[in-house]
């Protein structure tokens, strides 16, 4: 009983640390600008870092898992050990996942194909849950393993995975950075498989199922490739485009709405576009309206580097009537410089006022949930806590035009 207390005692300690280690205070909706932020644009032709915000502080992926899980699956179809029409089969515990989910019933199975189709539009937990277990040899724990392993083995050094979908594990992390880098490891390594993330729907068993990804429909030259979303995270999304023969890859973690982030996504790509000498294309209405979202992320990191200045210790030495008296003490020195497009000596309260260029909700606001959705709020907890515990979602993009995808196993239940 003593090594039981002290085990769940250390547990606790551990996810404490870790916690305060990532910088991740209690949960709070996350929004452009705020500590769940970071962002990077790369372009994929050589991996020069083009625009970036916080891009290797370690954040929650969420279902950007799914994009490794992809990438796990299509390294066994180029090896041979699966099919596209290899059976997946249906585990109690693959079937027991928190939405976003098929529904999938225990006992059944689905085609490897089909659990890809589902990873890329419906973003579906049971579904990757199942296909992990497939490639890890019956065990999801195995399978998150060999997704660490692999990942580091592409450069990516602040990852580390706990499941195959992206639900709520205080220990799954990753950065804007990695994520960036397995986008173009999925562009370069599989040209004929990254096609999957561009893909609008798909028919399974008679239910259309769609894209969560906005931007296949809004922005220019999109064609992938992941969106993720869970309380603690906010809203990510991992996005590929193409111009005029150049491709970049971008990353954004903690958007306060699946909207926010889009936009917010849009204005990094036309940045980086333009950065590289690409003619910008005319703007869509709905990114009109966002000329503060990069300066707006400017000022929360001035307010982060002013926040830390603040708590470290130093000495201030005054003289009364002739001594000199030394003092340890805290709080800042000075006032923190002005973001770009804002007067000087305003400070932190910069923040707030970017933000407000934006239109960006304010915290205050109540987070309303997009049509599709049928989640409820989610947030990591103290400690690890079974998958089945909590929901994550991503936001659906609603129905773009495009006939729906088919597999040979669609309208088929499987034994």
């Amino acid at each position: 009983m003593l090594g039981t207390s002290a085990s769940w005692r250390s547990r606790a300690v551990r996810a404490l640390v870790l916690a305060c280690g990532l910088g991740i205070a209690a949960p709070a909706a996350a929004q452009i600008g705020s500590e769940r932020y970071s962002a990077i644009v790369v372009d994929a032709r050589n991996g020069t870092t083009l625009v970036a915000a916080s891009p290797d502080e370690r954040r929650y992926p969420a279902s950007l898992t799914k994009m490794m899980t992809a990438y796990m699956a299509f390294e066994a179809l180029r090896d041979g050990r699966i099919t596209l029409s290899t059976p997946v089969p249906v585990s109690y515990s693959a079937a027991s996942m928190a939405p976003s989910k098929l529904g999938l019933t225990p006992g059944t199975t689905l085609t490897v194909e089909e659990a890809i189709l589902a990873l890329v539009t419906k973003s579906a937990n049971d579904a990757a849950a199942a296909l992990g277990e497939l490639l890890g040899g019956g065990s999801e724990d195995r399978f998150a393993q060999m997704m660490t392993l692999r990942a580091r083995s592409l450069g990516m050094r602040n990852t580390t995975f706990r499941n195959a979908s992206g639900l709520p594990d205080i220990e799954q992390v990753s950065t804007a950075r990695d994520m960036a880098v397995l986008g173009q490891h999925l562009v370069h390594d599989f040209p004929d498989r990254y096609a999957y993330f561009s893909t609008p729907n798909f028919v399974f068993r008679g239910r259309t199922l769609w894209n969560h990804n906005r931007l296949l429909q809004e922005y220019d030259g999109a064609d992938g490739i992941k969106t993720g979303y869970v309380d603690d995270s906010g809203f990510n999304l991992v996005a590929s485009a193409q111009r005029d023969g150049v491709r970049l890859v971008a990353a954004v973690f903690g958007g306060r709405t699946g909207r926010e982030r889009d936009r917010h996504m849009m204005a990094l790509l036309d940045q980086g576009f333009t950065s590289v000498g690409v003619a910008p294309r005319e703007m869509l209405v709905a990114r009109r309206a966002t000329p503060g979202l990069l300066a707006s992320a400017h000022a929360a990191s001035l307010a982060r580097t002013s926040a830390r200045a603040s708590a470290a210790p130093r000495v201030v030495t005054t003289r009364v009537a002739g001594r000199a008296t030394a003092r340890l003490v805290r709080g800042p020195a000075s006032r923190a410089a002005p973001a770009p497009g804002l007067a000087a000596g305003r400070g932190i309260d910069q923040r707030s006022s970017l933000l407000r260029m934006t239109s960006t909700p304010t915290a205050r606001q109540p987070v309303r949930l997009e049509q599709g959705d049928t989640s409820s709020r989610v947030s990591l907890p103290a400690q690890r806590r079974p998958a089945a515990a909590a929901k994550v979602t991503d936001k659906p993009a609603g129905k773009p035009a495009g006939k729906p995808v088919k597999t040979a196993g669609n309208g088929r239940r499987s034994g």
